[in-house]
């Protein structure tokens, strides 16, 4: 058996190196708000340190004990036992999701909902580090609650399930569970500290096609090949590939190619995924993954079945710069400097069903750095590094910038303003559930 050639990293390294010359030459984001009282701050940062032991725990007990997609029951509960032990009502089971977790203090005015997340990936666990996302969250929604009562209206945590390729956020969206929310926060592990950095929307298609079995070799102009129309939409997107803008991605695998070579194969199928950072890009780039399937079945003489979005697409992040300079201002005290977007390559990216949520209300969605700049997400390495020192210390910074940005929502007339104006600039509150119809 041959072995694969060792692909060259010589790019990579080009990549890393001019990276970090342009990551210590950045320079660090300014807010133009006060956000929260220094006292009410202090208030929320002393009940952290106080509880870090409680928070470290729940994210190695998660690390220790990963749960894939809607299957997060363990993972669930051991968030609402921390949320009772001091004293809040954990509601597990809303939105119709039996993962999903909602708890929420006060009444009236302003409401900001930090977010959790907590399932894993198969095989290699918490490889995106969701341990990290959930115990930072939960941290989050409780050191602000301390402070609460010195800034009024409405703090939530809600608990949403499968991120990773199920769409927890929006089954609860249209569940109604943010119906009131006015502005979300969460963050998320990465190798570098970045206020914003760009996710891109994401919508997956399954294509079948049914041809006519024959003989191989006997008859083989009786059959219709089902196989060669794969292959061509296979070719054809991959001839796409170099007219599409330079940020959106497609890939795919052939899920189904017949049963044997001597038989026409009478069906054969694909799945790809189709990725842009615009919505109406990514509206655009469907719609040609389409028509290269249609052509296919046309020129093969087959029939073809297209099932787009069998889960629900994601939409690339709308971020609000207002209010992730927030963020980064609470990041600068705990020693770290949080860059804006374009100091770390920005084809460095996934997809996450929070972008969904930016688009309904001002949201942020900030990285938060491990210390080791080769990491790179849905990795073994990562899934060590969200278990270790430096994992942890990103719990407790992270738990602390959530608190202090929630608050600093909550407490600043100003800052909302400017949050809820930049949201209006950027085009305002999309219907997503129409948008791809």
């Amino acid at each position: 058996m041959t072995q694969p050639t060792t692909p060259d990293d010589s790019y990579l390294k080009s990549v890393a190196a001019a990276t970090e010359r342009a990551v210590a030459t950045a320079a660090p984001i300014r807010s133009e708000h006060d956000g929260a009282s220094a006292a009410v701050r202090d208030r929320a940062e002393r009940w952290l340190d106080e509880h870090a032991a409680d928070l470290l725990g729940l994210s190695h007990d998660l690390h220790e004990h990963p749960e894939e997609g809607f299957a997060e029951h363990r993972s669930v509960e051991a968030v609402a036992e921390q949320l009772r032990a001091q004293g809040f009502d954990a509601r597990v089971g809303v939105g119709e999701l039996p993962t999903a977790l909602l708890a929420s203090t006060g009444s009236g005015g302003p409401h900001v909902a930090v977010l959790a997340e907590y399932d894993a990936l198969p095989e290699i666990g918490h490889a995106c580090g969701h341990n990290i996302i959930c115990s930072a969250g939960v941290g989050g929604f409780l050191g602000a609650a301390t402070a609460f009562g010195a800034v009024g209206g409405r703090l939530s945590l809600v608990g949403t399930p499968a991120e990773e390729g199920g769409g927890g956020k929006e089954i609860l969206a249209r569940a109604g569970i943010f119906d009131d929310v006015d502005a979300v926060v969460m963050l998320h592990p990465f190798s570098h500290d970045v206020a914003t950095h760009p996710f891109l929307g994401r919508r997956q298609v399954d294509v079948t096609f049914h041809g006519i079995a024959a003989h191989a070799s006997a008859q083989p102009f009786m059959g219709r090949n089902a196989l060669d129309a794969v292959v061509a939409t296979y070719q054809g997107v991959a001839a796409l590939r170099q007219h599409m803008p330079s940020g959106d991605r497609v890939h795919g695998i052939i899920t189904d190619g017949g049963q044997r070579p001597n038989v026409v194969p009478e069906r054969a199928a694909a799945q790809f995924y189709v990725r842009s950072a615009d919505p109406d890009s990514l509206r655009d780039l469907a719609d040609r993954i389409d028509r290269i399937a249609r052509g296919a079945a046309e020129m093969t003489g087959c029939g073809v079945e297209l099932v787009w979005d069998r889960q629900y697409p994601y939409l690339p992040i709308r971020y609000n710069d207002a209010l992730a300079a927030r963020w980064a201002e609470h990041q600068a005290r705990r020693g770290r400097t949080s860059l804006p977007r374009g100091v770390v390559p920005e084809y460095l990216t996934g997809s996450t069903d929070l972008g969904n949520l930016s688009y309904r209300m001002p949201a942020i969605h900030p990285m938060i750095g491990l210390d080791d700049a080769g990491l790179s997400l849905h990795t073994a390495g990562f899934a060590t590094a969200a278990r270790s020192e430096a994992g942890d210390r990103a719990v407790l910074d992270g738990a602390t910038g959530l608190a202090l940005t929630a608050l600093d929502y909550l407490a600043d007339e100003r800052l909302r303003a400017a949050v809820h104006a930049e949201f209006e600039q950027a085009g305002g509150a999309l219907d997503v559930p129409a948008f791809f119809d």
